[in-house]
């Protein structure tokens, strides 16, 4: 990796530029910085997710996913250079499968909704999807691993079973979509 941080008010990107892990300098609207800001977001949020009270197994998760999120925007800092490995989207399928197994078969829509960790999880699941659309953006133009790619998308999934299992803390449940076209057919003889 780069330096490390000693000095935080640097001036240098004053001119609208940023400087990578590799030492270039790029604009600060170009699509790597873009991706870049998204996965910190993202990041954020679930350091945001994680003042709430969580069950242990979802706060080692979730920690864990911070960790990989930040080899994640180092990676992105760096063109051509690996720090999220392939095991880590594995860990997300396996997260998938086991907390998703805990959950009743959905057969409507939910609204992004319930108490607050579980309103917080589908905050992070939409950044996780900006941060996804981000960096294929960034795979159009310039050649990447799809091991970035991978990891957002799993982990936006993740987000969405993890709300579900959220919600249903102290015996709460899911806030389904009342859909008027629904009711209606549901309605009719």
């Amino acid at each position: 990796m780069g330096k490390r941080l000693t000095q935080i008010a640097t001036r240098t990107g004053d001119d609208g530029t940023t400087g990578l892990g590799d030492n270039t300098r790029v604009s600060k609207d170009g699509l790597r910085v873009h991706a870049m800001g998204d996965v910190d977001e993202l990041n954020s949020h679930i350091g945001l997710l994680l003042c709430d009270d969580l069950a242990p197994g979802v706060r080692e998760l979730l920690v864990e996913v911070q960790h990989q999120l930040f080899n994640l925007g180092g990676e992105l800092s760096i063109p051509g250079f690996e720090l999220l490995k392939a095991d880590a989207v594995l860990a997300l399928d396996e997260a998938l499968a086991h907390y998703n197994a805990q959950l009743p078969k959905l057969e409507e829509f939910i609204l992004p909704a319930g108490n607050r960790a579980a309103s917080q999880a589908h905050v992070c699941r939409t950044v996780a999807r900006r941060a996804e659309r981000a960096v294929v953006a960034l795979g159009a133009a310039e050649e990447l691993r799809e091991t970035p790619r991978q990891y957002l998308n799993r982990l936006s999934d993740l987000l969405f079973v993890l709300a579900r299992v959220l919600n249903r803390m102290n015996g709460g449940d899911d806030v389904y979509w009342k859909s008027e076209r629904l009711a209606a057919s549901n309605a009719a003889p």
